[in-house]
């Protein structure tokens, strides 16, 4: 009860003071930048000083997961601080926004913030599509314009995106900046060749070209000295773009860096490992604001842990952690719209995943698919995938295949302790029935204390909402659909 209270009085004070000044914020968020490709995280390869020194300065979280593995739910989820299912089309890639979500970056330019974004933020989509008359984060600018003409007598809240490390790389890139092949660890779920290790050294060159643009930012708000009032959170919007990775709800897919800074608000050096969604970024920045967070964010406040740079004690910290996905492309037969629907639970030990239609295919169909990159669509193009499709008559080759193509059953389970990279599914085994069981059970039973309409027995409408991308509908039109 002392320790509450204290945490409580800590973050009452944290609140007070941001409310005496408001904090500027920015929001650092890279595109297909996932767990654990920072040196922070025993990376051994990744060269991430911007997010090092970020991580010395502030509060590391260990334990970060996005709400769905796809960057359009997962930014919308950002912005609205909801999981992404309660959002409607927004649930879905290159899909919309209903204005009638609340959204933090409005939020905070109601009460006094300028706003702004630089390069990739929302999206990809039409925002228009349900009522938006301008972008969901304010105008659009480079972060030096941005700070050059904002008014210094008010707090802003600048979203700095970017595409980086998005597929297509430039082939050997990764090699010619350095990056030693023999030190990259390759997951277990691909055969260890010179091409998939080729392939992730040239997403290691994106990731430090992306993390030289934030340690740009930082040297900027240095010299403008608005650094110690600047909350930076710098993170990536899911894993990376490779076979059983990006779209996916392993680890791999799911799982983010993620560090925050806050001056000497926040504790420098501290490392955590509290879960943290994606859902809790909007309600943490409005309390750090001052602002009122709306009872329709489904997310909580991360500033009880960042106050003090500790854990929660286990009364008042989630024992798990929940996400899912809905469609990322059309990647089913012709001339189909249909997603690949699963929900996840993941807590210290366990991941549970719920594959909801477990007939369609987890990266597409290998032929004839609605998308125009017709095979795996759900899957980015790169050389990881493409030499896991051209030696699949190898047998040691097709094992990996398997793993990150082929049809998958309703449940898995996985003992992330014992099996990291999540390959050996226990669902099925007698002696872990209990486990299924139970977290079946709790999956379940906050799906429907969220309103997933998966599991209220609301209509689903997920595979009918339009994939908004011009490129589709004129691909489909020349297939004669």
């Amino acid at each position: 009860m002392r320790r509450c209270a204290l945490l409580l009085l800590l973050a009452v004070a944290l609140s007070n003071s941001a409310a005496a000044k408001q904090p500027n914020i920015l929001f650092c968020l890279a595109d297909d930048w996932g767990w654990p490709h920072a040196t922070g995280y025993g990376d051994q390869v990744a060269r991430t000083p911007a997010f090092d020194r970020l991580a010395r300065e502030g509060v590391m979280f260990r334990r970060a997961f996005i709400s769905s593995p796809s960057c359009t739910p997962s930014r919308n989820a950002i912005l609205t601080g909801q999981q992404f299912y309660r959002l409607d089309q927004g649930a879905n890639l290159h899909s919309t926004l209903a204005p009638e979500h609340p959204n933090f970056m409005f939020l905070l330019r109601e009460a006094g913030y300028e706003i702004g974004h630089w390069r990739k933020a929302w999206g990809p989509g039409d925002f228009k599509a349900m009522g938006y008359k301008e972008h969901p984060c304010g105008p659009g600018m480079a972060f030096d314009k941005f700070v050059a003409n904002r008014d210094s007598d008010k707090p802003f809240c600048f979203w700095f995106g970017t595409s980086d490390p998005h597929r297509p790389y430039k082939k050997g890139t990764g090699k010619e900046a350095g990056f030693d092949l023999e030190k990259i660890r390759v997951p277990e779920f691909y055969p260890d060749t010179p091409e998939i290790r080729s392939d992730i050294a040239d997403y290691y060159f994106e990731v430090e070209r992306w993390n030289k643009d934030v340690a740009a930012a930082m040297d900027l708000l240095e010299r403008e000295g608005e650094l110690e009032n600047t909350i930076i959170v710098m993170t990536g919007d899911h894993g990376m773009p490779f076979p059983r990775c990006k779209g996916n709800l392993y680890d791999w897919g799911a799982r983010v860096p993620l560090v925050v800074r806050w001056g000497e608000r926040v504790p420098a050096g501290k490392e955590v490992d509290h879960f943290a969604s994606f859902t809790d970024i909007a309600p943490t920045f409005l309390e750090a604001a001052g602002v009122e967070v709306p009872d329709s964010m489904s997310g909580k406040s991360l500033l009880p842990v960042l106050s003090t740079g500790a854990d929660l004690p286990a009364s008042e910290s989630p024992e798990f952690i929940v996400y899912g996905r809905e469609r990322h492309t059309p990647a089913q037969a012709m001339p189909s719209l249909d997603g690949y629907p699963a929900r996840a639970i993941r807590t210290d030990r366990w991941l549970l995943i719920l594959n909801l239609v477990p007939d369609r295919w987890p990266a597409g169909v290998a032929d004839g698919a609605t998308h125009p990159m017709d095979e795996f669509a759900d899957c980015d193009e790169g050389p990881t995938k493409r030499y896991l499709m051209k030696h699949l008559s190898d047998p040691e080759v097709a094992k990996f295949y398997r793993l990150c193509f082929a049809r998958r059953p309703a449940v898995e389970l996985y003992d992330c302790q014992a099996d990291p990279d999540q390959i050996h599914n226990l669902a099925a085994d007698a002696e872990h029935a209990d486990v299924v069981l139970e977290l079946r059970q709790k999956l379940v039973e906050y799906l429907r204390e969220t309103n997933d309409p998966r599991f209220t027995g609301e209509h689903v409408e997920f595979d009918q909402y339009p994939y908004r991308a011009g490129y589709l509908q004129k691909y489909m039109q020349e297939h004669g659909y």
